[in-house]
């Protein structure tokens, strides 16, 4: 068994040494699809692109007064938690945000400070399309897809996202079966990125469903959901890991970048990544749904591996 650990674990660094970069690569401008899907699709890299959607109106258009004027009245699903913390593990339980319904304009009023919000953090981040859902007005200020990634995977988005929160609103490590557009507007988004590669050295754990809600008194408390099925989700935090309890994480080799206005990063499919944002960040994303092929069949040999070793 042993044996079978080290080289699984030896399998993650020829990764590193055979063609994962060091750092995440910048572009300039649109790419040529075929020549995206050859260079990093295909391989499964990320890279940052700048100028990839400079045409947007969003990107001059999206201030608060703007969107106070144009979805101020919108009523949408806003996530709030005691720490910033949504969807993350906390001791024993995986923990899901309150979700409250409120117009935007209120939403704005807290994000600047124009209200007591009465403690918690507060943060868009329903996923879903909730752009095209709940936002339907704004569209018109950006593409409903980005033409020379639909031609290089030869479909359109499965959801288009919307995300603004509060500076402390952070998105714990996980992974997501999409090819994965990430467009900031404005502030800048922090990105904790690990290959699938170094799945031997992050630990997962299965965690009964709560959810938070927040008392009358300001104080917020931990409801179980006992008739929910238990959630896998990565118990460690890679901003202060706990290397006495997950030690394999000691072998990993993150990458850091931040990604800022006017910026997209091509984050592919299965790597794990961990954000934070910059306060009243605004960011768009695109979802496109992953090929099921040798590279899903590979991760899934190395999911079951580290199930078998114990390197979960």
């Amino acid at each position: 068994m042993e044996t079978v650990r080290k080289r699984v674990a030896e399998f993650s660094q020829e990764a590193h040494d055979l063609y994962l970069n060091q750092s995440v690569p910048y572009l300039d401008g649109p790419p040529d699809p075929l020549q995206f899907y050859r260079d990093w699709i295909a391989p499964n890299k990320p890279c940052i692109l700048r100028n990839a959607f400079s045409h947007w109106p969003a990107l001059t258009k999206w201030t608060p007064d703007y969107l106070r004027e144009k979805v101020g009245s919108k009523v949408i699903s806003v996530a709030v938690t005691p720490n910033g913390y949504a969807d993350a593990v906390n001791g024993a339980r995986f923990v899901m945000p309150e979700e409250r319904q409120m117009s935007f304009s209120s939403l704005l009023d807290i994000i600047e400070g124009k209200v007591d919000k009465g403690g918690g953090v507060f943060y868009i981040q329903k996923q879903c399309s909730n752009l095209l859902q709940e936002l339907p007005e704004l569209t018109a200020d950006l593409e409903p897809q980005i033409p020379w990634m639909s031609t290089a995977l030869g479909k359109f988005p499965d959801a288009v996202n919307f995300w603004l929160g509060e500076e402390n609103a952070i998105t714990s490590m996980h992974k997501d079966h999409y090819e994965n557009l990430y467009c900031v507007v404005s502030g800048e988004k922090h990105f904790i990125l690990l290959p699938p590669t170094d799945r031997p050295f992050v630990p997962y754990g299965l965690y009964g469903q709560a959810v938070y809600h927040q008392r009358d008194d300001g104080e917020f408390e931990v409801f179980d959901q006992n008739d929910s099925e238990r959630v896998p989700w990565i118990p460690l935090d890679p901003l202060d890991p706990d290397l006495e309890r997950y030690p394999q994480y000691r072998q990993a080799q993150p990458l850091h970048c931040s990604v800022k206005a006017g910026e997209m990063l091509y984050l592919p499919s299965l790597w794990f990544h961990h954000v934070r944002q910059s306060h009243g960040c605004i960011a768009v994303n695109f979802w496109y749904d992953m090929e099921y092929d040798i590279k899903y069949n590979y991760f899934q040999l190395l999911e079951a591996l580290c199930e078998v070793t114990g390197s979960t």
